[in-house]
């Protein structure tokens, strides 16, 4: 049992196995008992459950004080805030793809819950190969810097740009080489049917799962800036690894909560901006003023102070407006008009002939 308390990457090894073990129980927990039956999740039990997600964060910022000292427990606090922050602008793109297919609310939480186990696992190798890179080349940490800068900047001039689900190329992609249901078939991805043309019994992909394909590239595409966001705050892989799982941990159960709030947040993703503006840019400044370090209680301040101005700006901004349950991400997702599995049908029309 001593190799469990060998070094790896700076942190023991029983303490990367324990975090997994929790991670892993937790998501067996709730597909196997919390959520065994497809069911529509409220705001309530939703709030229960980001309660529940965050107290186990902010319980696990005590174990990292206690193992490595105040420093690194405020660098994981501003991680997790910074990574769930992100999260929000997640969100809403989730819930716009969501709203695209004509999922069900019942049906939704299946497809965030193996996104979530996807983006676990596609984050944790971005997260090695980040942090193999930064011990290699320390360097690279200014790349990311001055990416994240640019990054900002961008998110600034485009804040009020709308996630274009018909353009994404997975979608594209799958709908040329799959067949491809023109409905759902219950929660189950994957089905086998009749063939339209030959009658033969043949696979076939439901909306369902084309949509969690969806869902993951998307979150490829977030992980890009908030991969070296987290590592412009730390390079500590410990730190960074669970301080981005427990934000992705929240990241679906905030989803039923605020997915028909959104609208209310109309200033955070300039607040977002300018978080990841400030992240990148005391990297690059820090040594220009003979700084060696900037404290990470100052970061965690500038970056509450920074997000907290752009949620109570935005909430100050809509309080005279009202929720148009007809525009909201969560209320499309329940129409049942079917213009996706439309789409789809024309799709599986076409599909047939390059699956078969």
């Amino acid at each position: 049992m001593h190799f469990l308390f060998a070094d790896a990457m700076g942190t023991p090894l029983w303490h990367w196995a324990a975090f997994l073990a929790l991670v892993l129980g937790l998501m067996a927990f709730d597909l196997g008992i919390l959520y065994r039956k497809a069911h529509v999740i409220g705001v309530r039990e939703s709030l229960q459950l980001s309660a529940f997600y965050v107290t186990l964060a902010l319980l696990f910022a005590l174990f990292i004080n206690a193992k490595s000292g105040s420093e690194a427990a405020f660098l994981y606090l501003t991680g997790y805030i910074v990574e769930q922050s992100l999260s929000m602008d997640n969100i809403f793109v989730m819930a716009v793809i969501l709203s695209y297919f004509a999922i069900p609310r019942e049906y939704q939480h299946r497809v965030l819950f193996y996104g979530i186990l996807g983006v676990i696992l596609l984050r944790g190798v971005m997260i090695l190969a980040g942090a193999a890179l930064i011990d290699r080349f320390h360097w690279i940490l200014y790349f990311f810097a001055a990416f994240l800068v640019a990054t900002g900047i961008k998110m600034l001039m485009s804040a009020d740009d709308e996630y274009n689900v018909a353009g994404n190329p997975v979608l594209k992609f799958m709908s040329r080489h799959f067949r491809i249901t023109s409905s759902l078939r219950g929660d189950r991805f994957i089905v086998r049917e009749p063939d339209a043309q030959t009658g033969q019994m043949r696979l076939f992909i439901t909306p369902l799962l084309v949509a969690l394909c969806v869902v993951e590239i998307a979150d490829l595409v977030f992980a890009v800036d908030s991969i070296p966001a987290i590592f412009a705050i730390t390079t500590d892989p410990f730190i960074v690894f669970t301080s981005n799982i427990f934000a992705i941990l929240g990241l679906r159960s905030l989803f039923f909560a605020l997915s028909a709030l959104l609208h209310r947040f109309c200033y955070l993703k300039y607040a977002l901006s300018l978080v990841l503006v400030f992240i990148g840019a005391k990297i690059i400044l820090a040594p220009l003023f003979g700084i060696e370090k900037v404290p990470p209680a100052f970061s965690l301040g500038v970056t509450l102070a920074l997000l907290g101005s752009g949620i109570l700006a935005s909430l100050w901004k809509t309080s005279g407006k009202t929720s148009h349950e007809a525009s909201s991400p969560a209320a499309i997702a329940d129409m049942s008009s079917g213009s996706a599995p439309m789409q789809m049908e024309s799709r599986e029309a076409r599909s047939g002939e390059a699956g078969s």
